[in-house]
């Protein structure tokens, strides 16, 4: 099963090297990690794909709140959240198929965002499916190169209550962060 697992964690250099070493030493594979600030520089937002059972995904969860520098983990795959991944692909656009690239592109909301005489750069971001659905409709033209963000998520609506912290909890715990140096 694919859980989608975000960790809240201090804005301190050498956390997602402490972090991706501790999940590589106990055997765990990131399917897909992606790392930013978030509202409170002090803090930043890891967002991992992991693959697995419930109980590898309690283990993970487990070894990353042992982590002095992690603020909070949840499991977003549990809820009602929102997903995005941000794609670059360029692809061979010889002249007579760039308008059909153009429409393939238009029909994904994507946007060519570099032409060169042969090739063309699209931007496309969305839900995986859709990304790896545009991927497949563009081998035919020739994949030069791809380059892929993490996924990143967020569970809908207003603020809520997890693992017991409430926002008025989890704003003590940022003002405690020291700012980053």
């Amino acid at each position: 099963m694919r859980h989608i697992l975000s960790a809240l964690v201090q804005n301190v250099p050498g956390v997602l090297s402490h972090i991706s070493g501790m999940l590589a030493s106990r055997g765990y594979n990131i399917d897909s990690l992606a790392v930013g600030e978030t509202e409170d520089p002090r803090l930043s937002r890891m967002t991992f794909v992991v693959m697995g059972d419930d109980a590898v995904l309690e283990q993970v969860r487990k070894q990353l709140e042992k982590i002095v520098t992690v603020v909070r983990v949840d499991d977003i795959s549990s809820q009602d959240y929102v997903e995005r991944d941000l794609m670059l692909i360029k692809v061979k656009a010889p002249p007579g198929k760039r308008s059909e690239i153009r429409e393939l592109t238009d029909i994904f909301r994507g946007r060519i965002v570099d032409v060169s005489h042969d090739s063309v750069i699209i931007e496309i971001s969305g839900p995986e499916k859709k990304i790896e659905s545009f991927i497949e409709l563009m081998r035919p033209f020739g994949i030069i190169e791809l380059a892929r963000t993490g996924r990143i998520a967020l569970v809908r609506g207003s603020r809520r209550l997890l693992n017991g912290n409430s926002d008025q909890n989890l704003a003590e715990v940022s003002q405690s962060v020291s700012p980053p140096s």
